[in-house]
């Protein structure tokens, strides 16, 4: 199932009431489209006049990408509010999943049966749908490496960063050359876009494959030429 926002209210009211006491005022409800988290407590903090910080216009958010089993959406919704709990009561934790909110976690589970857990594994199913499948330009860079592996990048579509990345990698002693090329396949959109040196190994079959509508670039210094 997907949530929905009159979905999400009542599940808050029912484990705030349930887990935490009915301590936790409501806040707003956003959904998200992001495939990089499940739910995420979102405030801002600011120092008040006596020098202790002090957090507000908390805001909660859930993702409805991927398809998910009403059960895991109620423990995500759950995992946000042991958040909320940590931050309005101002518990000292040492990390956002140290020892207290670990205490918490573990005292709803065996409580009430619940199976919240610090992260969300996709199945490999889940993350297939969670790939966007609209069309868009990529610039992609191949990279040939001296052991015969093919390894690719998707780099944002700025020139000047498309340049320094291949001169950059092409001076790499693990590399024995580097290729672009221009692609709109929506296969690319799978992979990170940045300019940060990491690649990506892949078979090199299929990256071709996907590459056959693409348009070669050619660099030359600080030109782009196509």
């Amino acid at each position: 199932m997907r949530a929905t926002i009159p979905y999400i209210e009542q599940k808050f009211s029912e484990f705030n009431t349930l887990c935490f006491g009915g301590e936790l005022p409501p806040l707003p409800i956003q959904l998200s489209n992001a495939r990089s988290f499940l739910g995420k407590l979102v405030f801002y903090k600011r120092r008040t006049l006596f020098g202790k910080i002090e957090r507000y216009d908390y805001r909660l958010r859930i993702s409805t990408r991927i398809n998910l089993p009403e059960k895991d959406i109620e423990d995500a919704i759950i995992h946000e509010m042991i958040h909320y709990h940590i931050a309005l009561n101002d518990i000292p934790d040492t990390s956002a999943h140290g020892p207290a909110f670990r205490r918490i976690m573990n005292y709803i589970n065996v409580n009430y049966g619940r199976n919240v857990r610090l992260s969300y594994r996709l199945t490999a199913e889940q993350r297939e749908e969670a790939i966007d499948k609209r069309e868009r330009y990529h610039a992609i860079a191949v990279v040939t490496l001296v052991d015969g592996g093919t390894a690719l990048k998707v780099l944002p579509l700025k020139r000047h960063r498309i340049i320094t990345y291949y001169n950059s990698v092409s001076r790499a002693r693990e590399v024995t050359a580097v290729r672009l090329y221009l692609s709109k396949n929506a296969y690319f959109n799978r992979y990170p876009c940045s300019s940060a040196l990491r690649v990506y190994s892949i078979d090199k079959d299929v990256l071709e494959q996907h590459l056959q509508d693409a348009w070669p670039v050619s660099c030359d210094g600080d030109r782009l030429s196509y």
